[in-house]
């Protein structure tokens, strides 16, 4: 298995509460506990040439998880386009937290991924509504995160395949936090924790979703179609 985890890498340079959190970089974190005998991770960021989304190396990558918050526009609308294409070749693609508003999530989804947020250092409840599901393997009825950002619905997405975690804040708010989709050959998890201050990737449950979603959003055998023009199998009446 072939891992990238991309992330723009632009709060970590410009805010110490930040790098303090996540001294390697989110994705330097996210790297490391995805690391293992099976699975073979490399990084990117935005300000690498291509941002680090080169053909070759979506060429071969199995799964790719995304993380950006502040320069989604940044983005290249040719890169945009390439992940796009490898997704619906087979790619795997994992969206964590504020990836939410991406071009290539919005792109996929063809909705705005818009949402009601509030940062107020309060935690998080996260229930598993779908325990038979791969990606909750492990997972307990619920789990608690002691700091998250608030996320509340409406989530302006489509309706998801499979709708896995919901949850819930002291405000009162709920959110579908875990959704998988597919498009094409390739399947998509939306996950939602992931604050840039707050040490949600350091935490068991939320390590042991994102290797699952790694594990399922890996490329299947599946041939991937070919379009256009085609010729006909049959002759027509007049041909025989």
């Amino acid at each position: 298995m072939k891992v990238t985890v991309w992330n723009e890498y632009r709060h970590e340079k410009i805010d110490e509460a930040v790098n303090e959190m996540y001294p390697a970089g989110i994705h330097g974190q996210l790297a490391k506990f995805i690391a293992d005998e099976e699975t073979v991770v490399q990084t990117a960021t935005l300000d690498e040439a291509e941002h680090g989304l080169s053909s070759e190396v979506l060429a071969e990558t199995d799964v790719l998880l995304w993380w950006g918050h502040v320069a989604h526009e940044e983005v290249a609308d040719e890169i945009v386009e390439r992940v796009y294409q490898r997704v619906l070749e087979g790619m795997g693609l994992i969206v964590l937290h504020s990836g939410h508003f991406s071009k290539i999530f919005k792109k996929l989804m063809g909705t705005s991924c818009d949402l009601k947020w509030r940062e107020d250092e309060k935690h998080c409840r996260v229930w598993n509504i779908n325990p038979g599901h791969p990606i909750a393997t492990g997972i307990e009825d619920y789990f608690e995160l002691e700091k998250e950002e608030m996320y509340g619905e409406h989530f302006d997405i489509p309706q998801p395949d499979e709708l896995i975690f919901v949850s819930w804040f002291p405000g009162g708010e709920v959110f579908r936090s875990g959704c998988t989709y597919r498009r094409g050959n390739g399947k998509i998890f939306y996950f939602q924790p992931g604050h840039e201050t707050y040490p949600s990737y350091y935490d068991e449950n939320v390590q042991k979703i994102i290797k699952n979603a790694v594990k399922w959003c890996a490329p299947t055998k599946a041939s991937y179609p070919k379009y256009g023009h085609f010729q006909a199998l049959e002759k027509n009446l007049e041909g025989r």
